[in-house]
């Protein structure tokens, strides 16, 4: 950017301050067979206005060219998706919903991008990863899909994205025995208390 002649960098994106009124958009992520979108549509019927946004909604829009998520080539695509998403997910949390994006938003990859797309339209974003043992992740992916749809190497290398996340584990919430009403008790109470905000 010139102003008067001096050349200035773009300023990194910041954090809005939340507003008590306002709940910051959260992010809630994790591998496949997690339980991510159970606990979001839970956590959603919470509010009394709310929006759960499932990003694998949105990579099947792809009529044309699409290229699995998980395989390299992939990256383009994916990062395409994901700003679109947070561009959604900015639209509902502006005319005043909770939002929840349901989704794999692996840190390092996607998770910042989305972050400071939100923040630059000037919400609060909050982050919760959910975990839980692979074997349980991948029984509930076999469960679902099929043997067809299972591939295992590639649920393998998603759950280890989320095994180590320095320093947003204080953002992991480890769901294996709990139930879903409590996974959603306690993101609400998280939130509330503002120990998800990223």
């Amino acid at each position: 950017m010139v102003k008067n002649g001096v050349v200035s960098k773009p300023r990194p994106s910041q954090p809005p301050v939340p507003s008590s009124s306002a709940p910051p958009v959260l992010i809630l992520t994790g591998a496949p067979g997690v339980g991510k979108t159970t606990v979001a549509a839970s956590l959603a019927s919470r509010y009394p206005r709310a929006v759960h946004l499932e990003s694998d909604v949105f990579f099947r829009f792809v009529h044309s060219g699409y290229i699995e998520p998980w395989k390299p080539e992939s990256n383009n695509q994916n990062r395409v998706v994901m700003q679109i998403v947070a561009a959604a997910a900015a639209g509902y949390a502006a005319a005043g919903y909770f939002t929840v994006i349901d989704g794999i938003v692996i840190p390092g990859w996607f998770l910042e991008p989305v972050r400071e797309a939100l923040h630059d339209a000037g919400h609060a974003t909050a982050l919760a990863i959910l975990r839980a043992p692979a074997e349980v992740c991948a029984a509930r992916v076999r469960a679902r899909e099929g043997d067809a749809g299972f591939d295992a190497a590639a649920i393998d290398q998603l759950w280890r994205s989320f095994a180590d996340v320095g320093a947003l584990e204080a953002n992991v919430l480890d769901v294996d025995g709990g139930s879903v009403e409590w996974a959603a008790e306690t993101l609400a109470q998280r939130l509330a208390d503002g120990l998800l905000l990223i």
